[in-house]
């Protein structure tokens, strides 16, 4: 694969100042405004113990959540939790830019490590600007004077356009963070040119993020064979003329799924025979598990999992692949008469020889409950990251640094 962008091993960082966006955005506790799950900031040690093992002066820069939820808070707390995981001091200033910041990152000697305040916390990070015109904001300006490079290591961000995102690859030599480079090397190679056969198996509520991933990797002859399941099965389902009764239809409707009601129809249409879709499906009877074929169809009781027939089908074709993409559990695992769609496919999944790829929040709580995490080739960190990546649209974050590295070599060591 052609070089896309600098990475760590192409600068010389010793006795530099250098910018680094990671993505610290966690899980925050409503009731205490505690980070109730470290991951976010766990993932990003091998960036930042690698750069000040270098020599390079480290300065953060992350979000956390958004203005107006109980989730936009502090980045003071992020720190602490980052001392602790590096087992060594991390400096921390309540601000974003400005002169306590300019200061402290002047006091910094190599190898130490700053961190800047929320940058959600400045208008200027959410400026509906292009890059260049973020660039000259003070917020860049300020930042940009004070450093020497900036490694983008947030790619679970990098589908935002942001200014700390997008903006200082536009005045500094830039490049990718470990993180950054290991997700894009790994995604080009489930969506470029994987070994075949490539299955993705696509489940979960949101239809919009499915339908635009079959959608690319069907026209791109990237996956032989979509297995859906989860709620956009149901909405598939009733694009193709199933009754699904009442309960169920009110739900697709409620999750908005019918708005893509034509464009399903399109890709079915043209894509058929590439498309599994569930042959039974599994329903809540007064909290007892009761299955049901298509044929017998309407229910009117909330369907909640793919049937038994499904379950082996959808298995055999998942263990038989060379690549597989997993993203949305097929059913409401979190009700263990419910989960049982979830843990089977699961189970095929890591059972097989193939290079999995498993993306999405909840598929990956699901192979943690099912014990299966270290069983899968890679967990990727990204949300809409992922999903931007895997249909085939742009990232904003990731263009900088193609754009960075389009400059020449001229800031090559």
């Amino acid at each position: 694969m052609a070089k896309r962008f600098y990475t760590l091993d192409d600068f010389d960082f010793e006795g530099k100042t250098v910018l680094v966006r990671v993505d610290f955005n966690s899980p925050v506790d409503p009731s205490t405004g505690e980070v109730s799950d470290d991951s976010r900031i766990r993932v990003h040690i091998p960036t930042l113990r690698e750069l000040s093992g270098k020599g390079a002066r480290v300065v953060v820069l992350a979000h956390q959540g958004r203005r107006g939820d109980p989730e936009f808070v502090s980045l003071k707390q992020h720190a602490r939790i980052l001392a602790e995981l590096l087992g060594r001091p991390v400096g921390f200033v309540d601000d974003v830019y400005g002169e306590r910041v300019r200061r402290a990152i002047r006091n910094l000697k190599n190898g130490d490590i700053l961190v800047l305040e929320n940058v959600r916390f400045v208008p200027e990070e959410k400026a509906k600007l292009p890059p260049e015109k973020l660039a000259e904001t003070g917020f860049v300006r300020s930042l940009a004077e004070l450093a020497d490079y900036y490694v983008n290591d947030a790619f679970s961000a990098a589908h935002r356009a942001d200014a700390s995102l997008v903006a200082f690859a536009h005045v500094l030599p830039a490049a990718a963070g470990r993180i950054m480079e290991r997700e894009v090397r790994t995604l080009d190679k489930v969506s470029k040119n994987p070994e075949k056969p490539c299955v993705y198996s696509l489940g979960g509520l949101k239809i919009e993020d499915t339908f635009a991933i079959i959608r690319h990797v069907l026209r791109e002859g990237v996956a032989n064979r979509v297995l859906i399941s989860g709620l956009v099965a149901n909405a598939y389902l009733l694009v193709k003329g199933y009754n699904l009764g009442s309960v169920n239809r009110s739900l697709i409707e409620k999750k908005e799924c019918l708005s893509y009601f034509s464009a399903t129809r399109e890709v079915l249409n043209e894509f058929g025979e590439k498309i599994e879709l569930p042959v039974d499906l599994a329903y809540d009877n007064g909290g007892k598990r009761e299955e049901i074929t298509l044929g017998e169809l309407p229910v009117e009781k909330p369907i909640k999992d793919i049937g038994t027939k499904t379950i082996e089908r959808y298995s055999h074709i998942l263990r038989g692949a060379k690549t597989i993409v997993l993203n949305g559990p097929p059913g409401v695992f979190e009700e263990e008469s419910f989960a049982v769609g979830t843990r089977k496919l699961f189970e095929a999944v890591a059972e097989s020889e193939a290079f999995s790829l498993v993306g999405g929040a909840h598929t990956i709580a699901a192979l943690r409950r099912f014990g299966l995490e270290k069983r899968v080739s890679y967990s990727t960190v990204a949300g809409g990251a992922f999903i931007t990546y895997l249909s085939g649209e742009k990232l904003p974050a990731i263009e900088a640094l193609e754009k960075s590295y389009e400059k020449g070599s001229k800031h090559v060591s």
